[in-house]
Formats: structure tokens, C-alpha cells, sequence
């Protein structure tokens, strides 16, 4: 726990047997009180070495995508009690030992969500990170700044931590279950005015660490763009998506 609040890591897993246990090792668990890991219908044994490292684990019969992964992992750690959730790729590409870092800003109360951002700092490229990836992550990101009104050094991070009212407010269900659930769900941390805060997070690209081919994330980027100009327009009351309906209470 931190400043008494409960503190409960969710893994999205697809085909991370290899990497999983370097991921969970890092885990500081001096204050993280559970982990959860959603297996995806896995093609290799990822569900098996969760089991094995004694991480609470739940397996999807059938793969319902990443979108639908996080839906059920913040699903969980909500029915555990967590205050505070900070979803880590086990895919080993950002550093566990961010988490409490990121976690206190929740606690103290001084952001509602915090990323991990790769940008922030010279990590990304030093990394690894394609470079067709990180300009494109620097051109969608410039773009939803200007849409979405808001400004962030990324959007398109997997490393996120949140609080609980965050989860327990927004209307995640109509999310989409593909990649592009990332940013719907930061667009409606946006529009119902919760407070985003950042870190500098090193990432590392390799062959195991999870990646989408050029194909999805052209889609991804299309996606991200609709997405922004749905919010604009729902600012403007001009057209209303139904990610972007409702009133914080």
C-alpha cells in the first residue's frame, strides 16, 4: 500500500510465457498488495508460468483483443478492492520499477492517471523504437493535442496506472477491444476531467517484447485520428459518440 491505498497490478498477456517472469520479478512488491494477469487465449504456456510464479491469473477461452483484455483486467482488480491500478505490459518493454512511482502520484492525490512515457526524456529511440514509430507517435500526438485540447508528450504508452474512481466512472464498455482502446479511454479521461500526469519511462525494443505489424497500426493511427475528431466535435455539440456520453458524478 501507499498513504493506505490498496495497489493491484494487472498484466494484459498474449504469448508472454518468455518474458513473463522477468517482468513479475521486478514487481516492487514492498507496495503492490496483488497481481493480476489476463491471458488472451494464448498460443504458449503464458497461463501455465503465471500459475507457476503464483500470480493470480484468468484465462479468455477465446481472444478477445487488447481492448477486451483491459476490460477484464480492470474488471478484476476493481472486484479485489484496488484503489489504485497500474496496468504493466509482461512483455518486459517498460520497466516495473516505475510502479510506485507512478502509483504515489495516485495516492497523494495529485494526478488521477499517470503514464510511463517513452518520449519524455531520450529513451524511445535509445531503445529501440522503429523510427517509423516514433514519428508517427510524434505526429499523432501532436495532432491530438490540438484536438483533444489538451497536452501530453504521448498518447499511445501501454504503461498506465489509475485510480479507482477513474475505472469506476468511465463507460469502458463501449470501448472498443482492439489496440485503439488505449486512447478512447485517455480521450475520456480528458473529457470528464481527471488529471493526467507523466514520468519518463526507458522502453526497450527486442524480439519477444510485443509489437503491432505496420498493417494494424496504420489501422491503430486512423483509429486514434477518428477518435480525437469525435471529441472535438462533441465539444463543439455537434456530433455526440457514445464513448464521450454521460456526467461524471
Amino acid at each position: 500500500m501507499l498513504n493506505g491505498k490498496r495497489i493491484i497490478v494487472v498484466l494484459p498477456a498474449y504469448n508472454a510465457a518468455k518474458t513473463l517472469e522477468m517482468t513479475f520479478r521486478e514487481i516492487p512488491f514492498e507496495f503492490v498488495d496483488d497481481v493480476v494477469l489476463v491471458d488472451d487465449a494464448s498460443r504458449d504456456d503464458t497461463a501455465d508460468v503465471a500459475q507457476l510464479l503464483g500470480i493470480r491469473t484468468v484465462v479468455h477461452e477465446q481472444n478477445k483483443g487488447y481492448g477486451g483484455n483491459q476490460k477484464t483486467c480492470y474488471a478484476k482488480a476493481l472486484e479485489l478492492g484496488a484503489d489504485i491500478v497500474v496496468m504493466l505490459h509482461p512483455d518486459y518493454q517498460y520497466t516495473p520499477r516505475l510502479i510506485t512511482a507512478m502509483a504515489a502520484m495516485i495516492a497523494y492525490g495529485e494526478f488521477d492517471a499517470v503514464l510511463g512515457s517513452r518520449i519524455l526524456g531520450i529513451g524511445a529511440l535509445k531503445g529501440g523504437m522503429p523510427l517509423y514509430k516514433y514519428l508517427a507517435n510524434r505526429m499523432l500526438t501532436f495532432l491530438e493535442n490540438i484536438l483533444l485540447g489538451h497536452k501530453l508528450s504521448e498518447y499511445h504508452t501501454g504503461y498506465r496506472a489509475f485510480s479507482r474512481e477513474i475505472l469506476a466512472q468511465l463507460p469502458l464498455d463501449r470501448n472498443s477491444d482492439d489496440f485503439v482502446f488505449d486512447n478512447q479511454m485517455l480521450a475520456q479521461v480528458i473529457w470528464f476531467g481527471y488529471r493526467i500526469g507523466e514520468v519518463s519511462c526507458p522502453t526497450k525494443y527486442f524480439k519477444e517484447a510485443s509489437s503491432i505489424n505496420f498493417r494494424r497500426s496504420v489501422i491503430y493511427g486512423v483509429n486514434v485520428l477518428l477518435t480525437a475528431v469525435q471529441f472535438r466535435l462533441g465539444r463543439m455539440n455537434i456530433l455526440h459518440s457514445s464513448i464521450f456520453t454521460g456526467k461524471r458524478s
